[in-house]
């Protein structure tokens, strides 16, 4: 018998094996060909073509449909499998279909295993091919089934229904039916889980399991045979375009945005890459992508193409991409090349709060044409072992206390057999318990890690397809927007040729800013706005003064700024790029040549190649540029570049390393050269950018620099009005602090829902206040537009805020200009007069107007209850309150340890913001921190002997004062932590900063 109905852990917390898994067992156990037919979908598709290819097995393609009766439906060929996948789709939008109600049209091409007799019947009248199913061993319900198909002259074959590849995984498949379920092991329903015999078992179990039944055995050959499908085969499958001609459309609008932008005549340059360019594009058929993808952009005001596509001259002629490819060197073949077998895509990001309207602009549009790639969520290790001890019955209390020191942690670091040890080793978990059932609980957790447990949207990837989406891939229609079932990999994979349409924070930042600023500024013209030319910008990235700035505000990118102490576009190019995690020795020796170290000379065959970057490679092209040189054709060195962030890039690489190093030799590069040049490619690991990416992100980092530097309460009114980026609340505003700005309250009578900058003065919006609903917060500005607040009496009659919220905006300020007395105290007696009055349903104060003695505020109370509800302060930095603290302990400032020369002994009292935990080599934890002041923000590095001393007090929103050395590279100052000591208010010192009532300003 042949395994033609496998589930793998595609079958959402059913099946527990990946496809690799399943194919691997099924070889192993003499079998060619294996099936897949996972419930209800197609998710599993691509990995299991690739994993037969691996491992030799003729794939069969099905699906085990589940609606309100269960069939196998396996595909015989194209048609079978176009009708599968609108099968599918329906079953997604109406999961009780009666299957006996479909037009047998809609069934042709497939082979359908039917296990319900009435539904055999009904079908074999209609004249599909059908077969009884019958699952596991012979059964009294299955020998009528059988008698029913031999009445019927159809087959009857015997399946193998594996949900698990071996017979001691059928725990895990509980396991996972629990977790579906939302229920314990316990309570968990036998008819919830599958069979305790659907392991995958050799051809001599199932030939002993149906030995009475020795037909049906063979019937599964047979059907296997007249199943010549192995896989879809679309070639590149690219969006509609209604007009005639698309080339010469495209041709016609790609000089029109060339005049505009060059200038008539075109220069000489910009005709060659055009006419290069367009040739290309032609020539692979992909005029209609490129028209498609401006009809979409074209509506929005502010956008950033980036990816590979950034370096077509065609995009930015059309205003698709924002970054001139002449002018930067960048590299159109690592977008589009005739050798190239992978499906390019445009990524584009719009502002956040837009991109919803453009994807429903999208949809309008093409309707059914139109979906999304999905993105399939897996049991992350956290949740893996938060959702095992859900299904043991333990309580949220037990498992907060395991997980939370579980951040970062990954079970393949660890032998299966020893999860316990190796988490009860971890720093942080050393005084966790983990008595019974908790070993078990984290073996099991371990083994389903990584098993996918639900679908999810990918975050921009959109397909348009010539026929309905639902011709090539199955649809659900159960969320915000269609899905297709299969991810990126998958959508790549089969040629569907996605546009990525990606919400940007920073784009809304710029916008919000540039808005503010024309309130009482003129401003150039966008075509004429160049950043990147302005010295007080540059000025602002070299020194690394870069908070707030769409990606160069990260602690690490920061440095690297002060450490390269350039600040020009080009440098922030390659800045943005080389930063990638596997990079640090060439990071190091980028930055030792760019300060005039010395650099060893090029070899003849890669003269050129590398100059730009100093002879190190910096963008993932440069891997493609490098091989060119040395002999691979320009579609192999893309595929090098390609394996490179593979999951299974170590079987690759050992292949490509030799015949790199083969190629080296023949162009007389050294072995040890050689080996060099393969080093540096393997920084790559995963992550990194080509150069067209890292160009449009530093232009949107520019734009967003050089408003900080020239409009700094408007930048960061609209970076803390979009939420920020890196950091916190509290470290934007204290950014904006030592920007000298002025920090005004939310008041009830001059705040509006938003943050608003004007000249060096910040007014924190009504949103900042914890607690308080959109609702109100608009209800506030409207009923204050019609004429302002005179008391709190008249704010609460007219507002009417729910308790909690009256609370929360008192607390934070917000009425302290409706009474005359500085004391909060007062304000809250006035609230609860008001609500008594409304609930005696009289308008006025039931106490009187008269104020009983009122005991005078607690300073440090009022000032913790307004950082409660902002998370920061408006008047001061808290650190403040620790005066008394720093002069006891003679610290430093932040700006005097910055000041400071290397090798110098300091103490700093610093509130904690942001840290980042990673691995040294060695594989023990070590930390990089950021602290500040009042008057600067310095990085902090704990190692790991430190860090183990230390790691449960680094948490943001904290002071620690720190003792440690100040170390320097490259101009760059950081301070290693040798010490760190939780401290105290100095009660003396919170009472004098203690801020009085706010007054207009």
């Amino acid at each position: 018998m042949l395994p033609l109905t496998l589930h793998s852990h595609y079958s959402l917390l059913r099946g527990t094996a990946s496809c690799q898994t399943l194919c691997r067992r099924v070889r192993k156990l003499g079998y060619t060909v294996a099936g897949l037919t996972d419930h209800n979908n197609l998710h599993g598709l691509w990995p299991f073509l690739e994993s037969c290819r691996e491992h030799g097995l003729r794939p069969v393609i099905g699906a085990d449909i589940v609606a309100r009766q269960r069939v196998f439906a396996l595909v015989k060929d194209k048609e079978g499998y176009s009708r599968l996948c609108r099968l599918l789709t329906r079953i997604e939008q109406h999961r009780e279909l009666d299957l006996s109600t479909l037009d047998p049209r809609e069934l042709q091409g497939l082979i359908l295993l039917v296990l319900d007799p009435f539904l055999l019947r009904h079908w074999r009248e209609q004249e599909l091919q059908v077969a009884a199913g019958l699952i596991d061993r012979p059964t009294q319900e299955g020998g009528r089934l059988r008698r029913i198909a031999r009445s019927l002259a159809v087959p009857a074959v015997a399946l193998a229904d594996v949900f698990f590849a071996a017979p001691g995984e059928y725990h895990l498949h509980r396991l996972l039916r629990a977790i579906a379920r939302r229920t314990t092991l316990s309570r968990l329903c036998p008819h919830d889980c599958c069979a305790e015999t659907g392991w995958l078992a050799p051809p001599q179990e199932y030939a002993r399991r149906f030995a009475v039944w020795p037909e049906t055995v063979r019937a599964s050959h047979e059907l296997a045979e007249q199943c010549s499908f192995t896989g879809p085969d679309f070639g590149l499958v690219l969006p509609p375009w209604p007009g005639a001609d698309p080339e010469q459309t495209l041709r016609r609008l790609a000089l029109r945005g060339a005049g505009r932008l060059y200038g008539y005549p075109l220069p000489a340059p910009v005709t060659s890459r055009l006419r290069h360019e367009l040739e290309i594009i032609g020539r692979m058929g992909f005029a209609r992508y490129f028209l498609v993808v401006r009809e979409i952009v074209r509506p929005a005001a502010r956008t950033c193409g980036r990816g590979s596509g950034a370096a077509s001259l065609v995009a930015y002629c059309l205003g698709i991409t924002n970054v001139c490819p002449l002018r930067h060197d960048l590299y159109f073949e690592r977008f589009l090349n005739p050798g190239r077998r992978d499906a390019p895509d445009l990524d584009i990001d719009f502002p956040w709060d837009e991109r919803g309207a453009i994807l429903r602009g999208v949809f309008d549009r093409f309707g059914v044409h139109a979906a999304m790639v999905c993105n399939l969520v897996t049991l992350r290790p956290r949740m893996a072992v938060r959702e095992t001890a859900r299904v043991y019955g333990l309580d949220e209390a037990s498992i907060s206390r395991v997980t939370r020191g579980m951040s970062g942690f990954r079970f393949r670091d660890m032998e299966p057999g020893n999860l316990a040890a190796g988490i009860r080793a971890l720093d942080r978990m050393r005084r966790v318990p983990l008595d019974p059932p908790w070993p078990l609980i984290l073996a099991e957790a371990g083994a389903i890690s990584g098993c996918p447990r639900h679908v999810s949207a990918h975050p921009g990837g959109v397909i348009i397809t010539p026929q309905p989406v639902c011709h090539y891939v199955p649809v659900s229609n159960r969320g915000r927007f269609p899905l297709i079932h299969w991810d990126k990999e998958s959508t790549e994979q089969a040629g569907l040729v996605k546009i990525d349409l990606l919400g940007n924070r920073s784009l809304a930042v710029i916008r919000d800013a540039l808005a503010m600023v024309r309130e009482h500024t003129p401003l150039p013209r966008e075509h004429d706005w160049r950043p990147d030319r302005d010295a007080r910008t540059r000025h602002l990235i070299r020194r690394g003064q870069t908070m707030g700035c769409f990606y160069i505000e990260s602690p690490a990118m920061r440095l690297l700024q002060q450490k390269a102490d350039r600040g020009d576009f080009d440098q922030l190019v390659i800045l943005s790029s080389i930063i990638r995690p596997a990079a640090g020795r060439c990071i190091h020796e980028y930055l030792r040549r760019l300060h005039g170290g010395c650099r060893p000379p090029s070899h003849p065959a890669l003269k050129g190649v590398l100059d730009d970057t100093l002879g190190i490679m910096v963008f993932q092209e440069d891997v493609s540029r490098v091989a060119v040189r040395l002999g691979f054709s320009a579609s192999e060195a893309d595929r090098l570049r390609r394996i490179m962030s593979k999951k299974d890039r170590s079987r690759s690489l050992a292949r490509y390393r030799e015949r790199f190093l083969a190629a080296a030799r023949k162009q007389g590069i050294s072995r040890q050269e050689g080996e060099q040049l393969w080093s540096m490619m393997m920084s790559f690991d995963g992550y990194s950018f080509c150069k067209p990416h890292s160009a449009s992100y530093a232009r949107v980092s520019f734009q967003a620099a050089w408003l900080k530097a020239h409009y700094p309460a408007e930048f960061m009114a609209a970076v803390l009005d979009n939420q920020g980026g890196y950091y916190s609340t509290f470290a934007y505003v204290s950014e904006a602090r030592r920007l000298g700005i002025v920090i005004l309250p939310p008041a009830v009578n001059r705040a509006g829902v938003s943050w608003h900058g004007c000249r060096g003065r910040l007014r924190v919006g009504l949103r900042a206040v914890r607690g308080l609903s959109a609702a109100t917060a608009e209800r506030i500005v409207r009923q204050r537009d019609k004429r302002p607040y005179t008391s709190l009496h008249d704010f609460l009659t007219r507002v009417v805020p729910a308790a909690d919220e009256a609370r929360a905006l008192i607390h934070a300020g917000c009425c302290d200009d409706l009474e005359q007395s500085s004391s909060r105290g007062v304000l809250f007696y006035r609230l609860a007069a008001w609500q008594r009055g409304r609930k005696r349903k009289t308008a006025l104060f039931p106490l009187g107007s008269s104020l009983p003695p009122l005991p005078p505020d607690d300073p440090e109370e009022r000032l913790r209850n307004e950082y409660r509800v902002l998370g920061f302060l408006c008047r001061i930095h808290p650190v403040l309150l620790f005066d008394g603290r720093r002069r006891q302990y003679r610290t430093q400032s932040a700006r005097e340890i910055l000041r400071s020369g290397p090798g110098r002994k300091v103490s700093f009292l610093g509130w904690c913001i942001s840290g980042k935990t990673v691995a040294t080599r060695t594989g023990q934890v070590m930390e990089f921190v950021s602290f500040e002041d009042e008057t600067g923000m310095v990085e902090c590095t704990f190692f790991p002997a430190v860090w183990r001393r230390s790691c449960h007090l680094l948490e943001p929103g904290r002071p620690l004062l720190l003792e440690g050395v100040v170390e320097e590279d490259f101009r760059a100052r950081t301070l290693r932590v040798m010490a760190a000591i939780p401290v105290r208010p100095d009660r003396k010192s919170s009472g004098a900063v203690c801020p009085g009532p706010s007054k207009a300003v």
